[in-house]
């Protein structure tokens, strides 16, 4: 299996989530931009969210066959929710790891 870099990964979480909030990517990426990591994590899982949620609306509306709603577009969607969830999942292992690493580190 392929080794995951967290500091790539993370900023790509920050990137969707920056998306999907329409907030610019500068003031995203900018160290310190935030104020702490809890509330760079929030962001990005409410971005996932957001992505998740977005995508259900256009599934939804293509299944009720509004107009405008193809299912090109859909599918794009539902990947992009899918890979945003997909690095979640995978920040969330590696800061689990992270987190026994330092229990496991003698005083």
């Amino acid at each position: 299996m392929k080794e995951i870099d967290s500091s790539k990964l993370l900023a790509e979480m920050r990137s969707l989530a920056a998306q999907a909030q329409g907030v610019p990517l500068t003031d995203v990426t900018t160290p310190g931009a935030s104020g702490n990591f809890g509330e760079l994590l929030k962001q990005a899982i409410d971005g996932v969210n957001e992505v998740q949620n977005k995508a259900d609306d256009l599934k939804q509306a293509f299944e009720v066959g509004e107009q405008g709603v193809d299912l090109p577009q859909v599918m794009v969607a539902t990947q992009k929710a899918k890979v945003a969830f997909s690095a979640m999942v995978e920040v969330r292992n590696k800061l689990l790891e992270a987190y026994q690493e330092v229990m496991r580190m003698q005083v």
